[in-house]
């Protein structure tokens, strides 16, 4: 089990997470939460990193906020600075999981999913990137610009991520000359939330498994 931490953003303010720690010299991964926000959900993945030997660190973007309601996650992640959450937030995590581990990946669900490939085209030190369903507008990070390691999973029945936009991330990225590693899966967003209605079983098991090795080869 981890605990609430603070940590440095790059502006020098503070920033609170949620860290479980497997041990000093480890590899580090920043897991970034789904619109609902810190929940029990995101910090039992951080939890099952440390146990699998990751530091792993999962900033709390929205604050101490946290919702069940669609309505009100929705709004939240509508007022939400994606550059300061990438730019400071996930920055100062992945500075801060640096000081503990060898190398450091970020990986995230859904918005966090977004966040993640915005990370990977944006903050520095970032050894790879597991994207699960969320894509960015690319105002906010040109596919064509990363260059690290990215293993996406993506839902074949999602109407926000949808296959269309992923076979777009797919090609822009691939043609800045780093070809990513794409999954799908014939399931619905969310998948891989345990918590969710939408959760796939046998999708969120093949896609843990794929990340794993991803992240064992690159960290």
């Amino acid at each position: 089990m981890g605990s609430m931490i603070d940590f440095k953003r790059p502006d020098g303010s503070t920033c609170k997470g949620y860290l479980a720690e497997a041990g000093s010299g480890k590899p580090g991964i920043v897991v970034i939460q789904e619109w609902w926000g810190l929940n029990d959900q995101i910090k039992g993945v951080a939890d099952r990193f440390a146990a699998a030997g990751y530091n792993a660190l999962a900033p709390d973007l929205y604050k101490g906020r946290v919702t069940q309601k669609p309505d009100e996650a929705n709004h939240m992640m509508s007022g939400l600075d994606f550059v300061g959450a990438s730019d400071q937030d996930i920055a100062g995590a992945v500075k801060h999981l640096a000081a503990m581990s060898r190398k450091v990946g970020v990986m995230g669900f859904c918005m966090g999913g977004a966040l993640t490939i915005a990370a990977a085209a944006r903050v520095s030190g970032v050894a790879c990137g597991v994207p699960f369903y969320g894509v960015p507008p690319e105002q906010l990070a040109d596919p064509a610009k990363i260059k690290i390691p990215l293993q996406g999973h993506f839902a074949n029945q999602d109407d926000w991520c949808t296959p269309e936009v992923v076979n777009a991330f797919e090609k822009k990225m691939t043609s800045g000359g780093t070809k990513p590693e794409v999954f799908r899966y014939d399931a619905q967003h969310a998948f891989a939330n345990e918590k969710s209605p939408a959760y796939d079983a046998p999708s969120a098991k093949a896609s843990w498994e794929r990340m794993m090795a991803f992240l064992g080869k690159h960290l």
